[in-house]
């Protein structure tokens, strides 16, 4: 049987003594048995002194219930009765962030660089040129220009116009480019 242990609340208590290391401030329970030797903290490794057994102040007799008295739920419940020893924990090295920070917003990002942000529309009709649909090629080789670091999104647009010819309205499409410029 382990004459030392470090607390838990989990575990039930066995232990006589309860006191915090001197060194490290863990706080230990050991048996009634063990008051006045030396062990080794099971925290720090250091050696110490168990102290003597503390006695506990004489309990006040509960004041006799009235018969017809409401009594108190918080006083009678399984909560009131728990003792609880509560310890924030000491971490040698800073500990991980387990929530990612959101990327800042567009305002913010260009802000932040040499280079401000800027948007580019490229239509689809305004890439028709003598009956040869080069949208594609337009907007690869803008991309191009740009370079990848300095993307910052596409979106697709649809819009309407006028057809001159027809006189009909038409839905087309496009990109919108934001970029860093």
């Amino acid at each position: 049987m382990d004459l030392v242990s470090c607390h838990s609340e989990n575990q039930p208590k066995f232990m006589d003594i309860t006191f915090n290391c001197p060194n490290c401030n863990q706080e230990l329970e050991v048996d009634a048995a063990g008051a006045g030797s030396t062990i080794e903290c099971p925290s720090c490794k250091e050696e110490i002194t168990i102290p003597a057994p503390k006695t506990p102040p004489p309990a006040a007799a509960p004041a006799p219930k009235k018969t017809g008295e409401p009594s108190s739920a918080m006083s009678s419940s399984a909560a009131a009765k728990v003792e609880m020893h509560l310890k924030v924990p000491v971490h040698a090295q800073p500990t991980e962030s387990l929530i990612e920070k959101p990327q800042p917003p567009l305002g913010a990002a260009a802000k932040n660089t040499e280079k401000g942000i800027k948007t580019k529309t490229i239509r689809r009709t305004e890439c028709i040129e003598v009956g040869h649909d080069k949208f594609d090629e337009v907007v690869t080789n803008f991309l191009v220009k740009i370079g990848e670091p300095n993307l910052i999104s596409i979106s697709p647009i649809t819009y309407t116009h006028v057809d001159i010819g027809t006189q009909k309205i038409l839905t087309e499409y496009g990109v919108l480019i934001v970029y860093r410029g």
